[in-house]
């Protein structure tokens, strides 16, 4: 039988310090101009791209405020589960192509300065244990498309449209949004998108499998918050061990799978949630999850 990892031993699914926190923006820089907000509502953290102006595009300033927000995430034990969205009518447009010519840089140094806080982001996001959910409340493209699709859930408001546009100014997809689009729409879905530059609808997003649901635009914000809120209040222990589940199968052989599902759900049979979960669905009435 395959052994539990460490990390998903009963209580000790995510071994961060404890830091409370209700509103937080990057040290250095004031709330009114931050590039990025990071709250938190009961135990749900959300973070929220915050230059409309520039329909939120990425550069420096809001790659190192991203990847500190999500350092603050990881390193938050109250959190259970975080929600990206964006303020304004862009989620966000991609990089900053208009900081990408500089007389006194190479091309690749500028890009490589903003790639490797954005990939440091991308990877704390895909190492959490909690359940994380974005809302596209508008376009999105370049690399946006990796940060609005490197969540568990994907909503979609209805005037979102998703462009990759890499290979119309000579570049490569970045922010793991080809790998997002291929896992999610396979990779001939991906192929039209990256290299046509067709912008795609919310529609046939979701028809492709991109995003897993779309809202109308003023019923995105909600649709979103309770969605997170019910992932927050749900069973930390299992969820994190489902998305490991789901993250490993498609590397395992069947064989190790059927070992690796035995030790979670023998582990989670002996964790309290479990115990929980048995209970209130045998009492009719809503589980409480620790």
């Amino acid at each position: 039988m395959g052994k539990l990892p460490a990390m998903l031993a009963d209580g000790a699914v995510r071994h961060f310090v404890k830091m409370p926190v209700t509103l937080i923006n990057c040290p250095g820089i004031s709330l009114m101009s931050s590039p990025l907000l990071l709250e938190q509502d009961q135990a749900l953290a959300i973070i929220t791209l915050n230059n409309p102006g520039r329909a939120n595009v990425l550069d420096v300033p809001m790659a190192l405020a991203l990847l500190e927000a999500l350092q603050s995430v990881a390193a938050n034990s109250s959190v259970r589960a975080l929600l990206i969205t964006a303020n304004g009518k862009y989620f966000c447009a991609g990089g900053d192509v208009n900081s990408m010519q500089d007389g006194k840089r190479a091309l690749p140094v500028i890009l490589e300065e903003l790639l490797k806080p954005m990939h440091a982001a991308i990877r704390i996001v895909s190492e959490l244990s909690i359940p994380v959910v974005s809302a596209i409340n508008g376009p999105v493209g370049g690399g946006g498309i990796g940060l609005a699709l490197c969540a568990d859930l994907v909503l979609a408001a209805e005037s979102m449209k998703l462009r990759g546009g890499y290979s119309a100014i000579g570049l490569t997809p970045d922010v793991g949004g080809s790998w997002f689009i291929a896992q999610r729409a396979g990779s001939a879905r991906a192929r039209q998108i990256f290299l046509t530059n067709r912008p795609i609808s919310a529609e046939e997003c979701l028809d492709w499998g991109v995003v897993d649901a779309v809202h109308p635009d003023l019923a995105l914000n909600e649709a979103a918050r309770q969605l997170a809120h019910q992932l927050a209040s749900g069973p930390s222990l299992a969820q994190a061990r489902i998305k490991t589940l789901l993250q490993q199968a498609p590397l395992n052989t069947l064989e190790q799978h059927l070992d690796l599902e035995e030790s979670f759900m023998l582990a989670s049979g002996e964790s309290a949630d479990g115990h929980e979960g048995i209970s209130a669905f045998i009492e009719k009435r809503a589980a409480k999850f620790l």
